[in-house]
């Protein structure tokens, strides 16, 4: 074993790798990443701590963990796993940890003891991310945000997130080299907040173009993002060609019988054109898009290709034989066309739509589409593991096809649509579902798992239970793990505390809605999809119970944050209580008293908008002024907070109100006002007002409490009998 303990060692190390010692440079090319990361969380003391490289078992990464007399010692087999030894004992031994919405980190003078623990994954991969992440959350980070989040990801063993940035410049490269104008290839692009739906062919142009600058921008990040992941020995998802084209390329070749698909509920002129399988095309283009992208960011092994996201094939009714042989043809096609560029390649695809179309696609389809493709170059993302249960009412999908027919295959979850924030999720499904599919006779070659949110930076509970799942074959004991994921979180778990998340676990964390979202948040009752939770009076006690807790722990922040949070919640049930009688009133034709639940409704929210505003996330300024940033000129900013603020309100399409966020200055700013708008006799320009918010630049005006906390505290009692 080599041991790395301070930056002396390090250049013993770098002497030893210059005379020639294999071993020593490969165990430095494990253990420095790991230190550094650990050093931009803790400073100076990542140098007290002894980091030491050992084998893998059976193949599976695994870390050891042990501190005696003062002494920290992390053993791992790569530095995903001595990032997550590290990330293990700050919980653990230190009651510590840090996450998106801050840290609570108390680090003794002296390491404290630990038993010598050691544990090996049972995954070849621990899988991160989702494509739609990059338009509900990432759209518009700098290398600063995200070299916090691949900190975050290798802190709780990821080693394959994807990799998504920049797309569009490689795309632009294949394109002119097959001919089209440059304005016709930036046309053919969405809005920088819209482009996953580009990149899995549900959408083209909305919100477009993109500028040069962009392009140019995406690039020098993209280089950024990958040069950390390989560093720290992930591997990412590249994009691959999936076959969708822009429209100037099938007018160029009206020869082709184009495939014209539909998605969202846009005009057929934002709908994606794809090319059939059997043309020579997708094989050159395909090829080209790998080599382009390789050319500019080196080898790659994995790569994403998604052809048929929620959207259906243009096959005859009832002709199963046709569909059967479009769909063989379309897998070959795309392994083929990746394969061209890289023979190494496998080919990576998300699984999401095979379970949300069920109907579709029944075990002859999917053996199809499947039954071309090498096993040993397949992956296939088995994306929503959660839904079954709660939303499709299925048998999960893995188990529905055997564990897909001998294909290669990692289980995930979606524990988030859209980026919306409200407490929600399974907790005692995430700690067992997967642990049930490694021992079932019907997992087939599963070789990892995943959780794929399409937006971050909410239920921070869900991710760090399953970043933990990620590293066991067994299920995890919430009666155990979840006090101790309060004392990291908020420095003790009292009594109060602890009944506190018993009442969450009973209420919102067993649940998973797809659309969690308040009534004034849509301004009339959602009747398409559902918009109430599992936010009851069970849940309502337990907030109570949580901010009973604030004497003692008001001195952590993350427990400041988290109250705030919570609190926020409890207020905006009284807000929606009111509302709905609102609604209930005028319908009724009672002004009166419409006016009055009218008022207090906005009253409360007026409080909520002021309590997010000391939270570190839950605030539209954010998500502005990143978007902002990226502009060059005053037009191109104002273009970028328009496109940022249209995916969180209209969206486009029949996806309006689809990313409701629960974040000051848009609850002030936008939501209320709709709502006083629809109560008044202006309710037929809701549509007009709404466009008009979105492209007029916004300036924050909402403020802060002095004593939030406090505050939060006196209005929950003031609410508390409404």
């Amino acid at each position: 074993m080599k041991s790395f303990t301070s930056p002396c060692f390090y250049l013993l190390f770098l002497i030893l790798c210059l005379c020639g010692c294999s071993s020593s440079g490969q165990s430095n090319a494990v253990i420095q990443p790991a230190f550094e990361l650990i050093e931009r969380q803790i400073g100076e003391r990542a140098s007290e701590i002894k980091l030491e490289v050992i084998a893998p078992e059976n193949g599976k990464e695994t870390f050891e963990i042990e501190a005696r007399q003062g002494v920290l010692t992390l053993r791992g087999s790569s530095t995903v796993a001595l990032c997550y030894a590290f990330h293990i004992y700050l919980r653990e031994a230190c009651q510590s940890m840090k996450t998106w919405s801050g840290e609570h980190m108390a680090l003794p003078a002296v390491w404290p003891d630990y038993a010598l623990k050691r544990q090996t994954t049972p995954y070849q991969f621990r899988y991160f991310l989702n494509v739609c992440t990059c338009g509900y959350t990432a759209p518009y980070w700098d290398w600063d945000r995200w070299e916090k989040e691949i900190d975050w990801m290798a802190l709780r063993g990821v080693n394959m997130p994807l990799a998504t940035v920049a797309s569009e410049a490689i795309a632009e490269r294949v394109w002119l080299k097959m001919g089209l104008k440059e304005e016709d290839i930036r046309a053919f692009f969405t809005g920088p907040a819209h482009l996953p739906w580009h990149r899995m062919g549900n959408l083209n142009s909305w919100d477009g173009p993109l500028s040069e600058g962009w392009q140019e921008a995406q690039i020098k990040l993209q280089h950024k993002i990958l040069k950390r992941m390989r560093e720290l020995g992930m591997e990412p998802v590249a994009p691959a060609f999936a076959g969708f084209v822009p429209m100037a390329f099938a007018e160029q070749h009206p020869e082709i019988a184009f495939k014209h698909l539909e998605w969202g509920g846009f005009d057929e002129k934002y709908n994606a054109y794809v090319l059939p399988p059997d043309t020579p095309y997708f094989n050159e283009i395909g090829k080209m898009f790998v080599e382009e992208w390789e050319k500019e960011f080196g080898k790659n092994t994995y790569y994403l290709s998604d052809s048929f996201n929620e959207m259906r094939l243009p096959v005859a009714e009832g002709d199963e034989a046709g569909k059967h042989r479009l769909l063989a043809q379309y897998g070959e096609s795309i392994y083929r066309s990746i394969a061209a560029g890289n023979p190494d390649a496998v080919w990576v695809t998300q699984g999401w739509t095979f379970g949300y179309q069920h109907d579709f696609w029944d075990r002859p389809s999917l053996q199809a589409l499947l039954s071309r493709v090498p096993d040993d170059k397949m992956i296939i993302i088995d994306l929503g593991n959660d839904y079954p249960k709660w939303v499709w009412g299925t048998e999960q999908t893995w188990k529905n096809h055997d564990g897909f027919y001998g294909k290669k295959w990692i289980f995930s979850y979606v524990p988030n649509f859209g980026g919306k924030t409200p407490m929600t999720g399974d907790l005692q499904m995430y700690a067992t579902s997967s642990a049930e599919a490694l021992h079932s006779g019907k997992a087939g070659n599963l070789i990892g798992f995943g959780s794929a949110p399409e937006g971050l930076e909410n239920n921070e509970v869900v991710y760090e239970l399953l970043a933990d799942m990620g590293w066991t074959a067994d299920s995890i004991d919430l009666d155990t793990w979840l006090p101790d994921y309060c004392r990291a979180r908020y420095g003790s778990c009292p009594a109060a505390m602890d009944s506190a998340w018993h009442r969450f676990r009973e209420s919102v964390y067993s649940s998973l809605y797809s659309y969690p979202r308040f009534t004034w948040q849509t301004v009339v009752p959602d009747t398409r999809r559902m918009s109430r939770h599992d936010m009851n009076e069970n849940f309502l006690q337990g907030v109570e119970q949580f901010l009973s807790c604030a004497d003692s722990l008001k001195s952590s922040p993350l427990y400041v944050n988290d109250a705030l949070e919570y609190a926020s919640y409890y207020l905006a049930v009284k807000a929606d209580d009111h509302y709905r009688q609102a609604l209930h009133a005028d319908s009724l034709g009672n002004q009166v008293e419409a006016t009055q639940q009218l008022n207090r409704s906005v009253e409360i929210l007026l409080t909520v908008d002021k309590l997010l505003a000391s939270h570190p996330l839950y605030r539209l300024d954010e998500w502005v002024d990143r978007a902002r940033e990226w502009g060059e000129t005053d037009k191109e900013k104002d273009a970028y907070e328009a496109n940022a603020k249209r995916l969180i309100t209209t969206w486009g399409g029949f996806q309006e109100d689809y990313a409701a966020r629960f974040w000051s200055g848009l609850i002030k700013d936008y939501y209320i006002p709709r709502m006083k708008l629809y109560f008044s006799e202006q309710r037929a320009d809701l549509d007009r007002w709404e466009e008009n918010w979105i492209k007029t630049p916004w300036h924050n005006t909402s403020t802060a409490f002095d004593d939030p906390l406090q505050s939060a505290i006196e209005w929950v009692v003031r609410c508390k009998e409404e």
